[in-house]
């Protein structure tokens, strides 16, 4: 997990919490990195490492499912230009 999706993970399980953490890997973090966690501002308990790794997947899911709609949404959009016998290289053209 890296860091950028731990944050994601805590802020999926404690939106108002506030954090620090001094992980000096880049590249990933682990449940040992876990224990560099300082909460400042948390309301409730401190979540659990295991917590934290099953709001990660639940956000990799949100977001995957995010993408998949946007995608189907394009893809929805071009479908009704071709009906309309436009392309989204005519759309460029007309700087839309």
């Amino acid at each position: 997990m890296k860091d950028i999706d731990l944050v994601k993970a805590i802020r999926h399980i404690k939106p108002t919490a506030e954090f620090s953490f001094s992980s000096q890997d880049d590249l990933a973090v682990n449940s040992e990195d876990y224990l560099t966690i300082k909460f400042n501002v948390l309301e409730g308990d401190a979540p659990t490492w295991s917590e934290i790794e099953q709001a990660h997947l639940a956000v990799q899911q949100a977001e995957s499912e995010a993408e998949a709609q946007k995608q189907d949404k394009r893809l929805i959009a071009e479908a009704k230009l071709a009906a309309l016998g436009l392309t989204t290289d005519d759309l460029k053209a007309l700087g839309l």
